[in-house]
């Protein structure tokens, strides 16, 4: 793997198994998270996504698996020596009473796996679907201001009303790019749209959903054997078209043709640069935008995105 693409990709993927179309139960997405975080390509994973709802569901199952140290038969274990598991939870705005009642039991769950023989893990990022841009405000006034909050909205219209709203705050915006139907997966001339009203007031944020494959092109909306097939986003075309913009500042249709490119070898990854065709980024461009722009993407699936890249030759 060159060295651009591998920063690219560090830390990418934030595991949302509990969802669809895995939708698995959360023994089993806790289980995958572990053997994800002790595999050969743990380098690419972030954190856990799980409802503020299933956080004591995931504290029972996941326990025994988190780093930490455990009495076992007398004498004490440590299980793993690394970082504490990450966790991303999911929130609504659109009931702030609701999430005001949630704010009690994230701090409860951080006090509660700030010691090791509970499972270390921290609730450092929160992701909140808001249908109003005033309803940010109303939210960072209440959060806690070591959660990092990722604003979902709409971006079938104009986004920038919200975008411009997030500036200037320790927050970032979080775009929809998919789902198990699909009519959830926004054009890219949308896409294009959002990442160009972040990068203009240097708000970072995530994607979620549909990005299962690294090139753009048509796959199956789930894993049943019916399932109906529709064309999805890349990540690496998200990926790529995001340091660029940030990087190169290019206009909305170059960003369009990124996103919209079905080709692997348009796309360069060397080890000082990488772009699409003649739109290069430095190394060092790449880490800033993974850094403060492109922060993530959630997934249901681990193993799958890994698979592809190495189909591809890319891993």
């Amino acid at each position: 793997m060159t060295r651009s693409l591998r920063t690219l990709l560090i830390d990418i993927i934030d595991y949302a198994g509990l969802f669809p179309p895995a939708a698995l139960g959360m023994d089993d997405a806790v289980e995958t998270y572990a053997r994800a975080r002790a595999g050969e390509h743990e380098w690419m994973l972030g954190r856990f996504i799980c409802p503020v709802g299933k956080l004591a569901d995931f504290s029972r199952a996941g326990a025994a698996l988190m780093p930490g140290t455990f009495a076992t038969s007398g004498y004490r274990e440590r299980v793993d020596a690394s970082e504490p598991w990450g966790i991303s939870v999911l929130m609504d705005a659109q009931d702030m009473d609701k999430l005001l009642a949630d704010l009690p039991v994230i701090d409860e769950f951080n006090q509660r796996h700030s010691v090791e023989t509970a499972g270390l893990a921290r609730i450092d990022m929160a992701e909140i679907k808001i249908s109003d841009a005033q309803q940010i405000d109303a939210v960072l006034d209440e959060l806690p201001e070591d959660i990092f909050p990722f604003f979902e909205f709409p971006v079938t219209t104009d986004c920038r009303g919200f975008v411009t709203a997030l500036a200037g705050n320790s927050a970032g915006a979080k775009i929809r790019t998919g789902g198990v139907v699909g009519n959830a997966f926004p054009t890219a001339d949308e896409i294009a749209a959002f990442l160009h009203a972040c990068a203009a007031v240097d708000v970072p944020f995530k994607a979620t959903a549909g990005l299962h494959h690294p090139l753009r092109g048509v796959h199956k909306l789930t894993y049943q054997p019916d399932s109906a097939s529709c064309k999805m986003h890349g990540f690496l075309n998200l990926l790529v078209a995001a340091a660029l913009v940030r990087a190169i500042k290019p206009d909305e249709n170059l960003t369009r043709m990124i996103l919209q490119e079905e080709d692997m070898d348009n796309f360069r990854f060397s080890e000082e640069i990488l772009g699409w065709k003649e739109y290069l980024a430095s190394v060092t461009d790449v880490a800033l935008a993974r850094e403060s722009f492109a922060l993530s993407f959630g997934s249901c699936a681990f193993d799958e995105p890994i698979e592809d890249l190495k189909r591809l030759k890319l891993l």
